[in-house]
């Protein structure tokens, strides 16, 4: 796996992040908190874009937040677990892993700088 993988990935984690403070803040902290996680994920996302196809990075940074999203809320705030959300996480994420195999998983896909 190379560094853009890694960069969403990582942005993806901060979007779970600040998509839950967007909701749950309260504080000036958490809300420092979520404006800090939503320039740390959009700065990683920014920095995967120049070197993977726009088109992937999104679509994975989306699939990753939204089913990160999805997880932490029936986690942390007892969201209900119904079996329907589970699997359409596993399909969201079977679809991520499918474009990463197809759009850009090798180094010959990435825009040589």
């Amino acid at each position: 796996m190379n560094r853009s993988w890694i960069f969403i990935f990582v942005g993806a984690f901060f979007e779970v992040i600040w998509v839950i403070g967007f909701k749950h803040a309260e504080s000036p902290v958490s809300w420092a908190a979520t404006i800090v996680s939503l320039a740390i994920s959009f700065y990683l996302i920014i920095a995967a874009s120049t070197r993977l196809p726009v088109g992937t990075v999104y679509a994975v940074f989306t699939g990753l937040g939204t089913a990160g999203t999805v997880l932490a809320e029936m986690v942390l705030y007892d969201e209900p677990v119904r079996l329907a959300k589970l699997l359409l996480i596993a399909l969201l994420l079977a679809g991520i892993m499918g474009l990463k195999l197809i759009g850009g998983s090798s180094a010959s896909t990435e825009v040589q700088s």
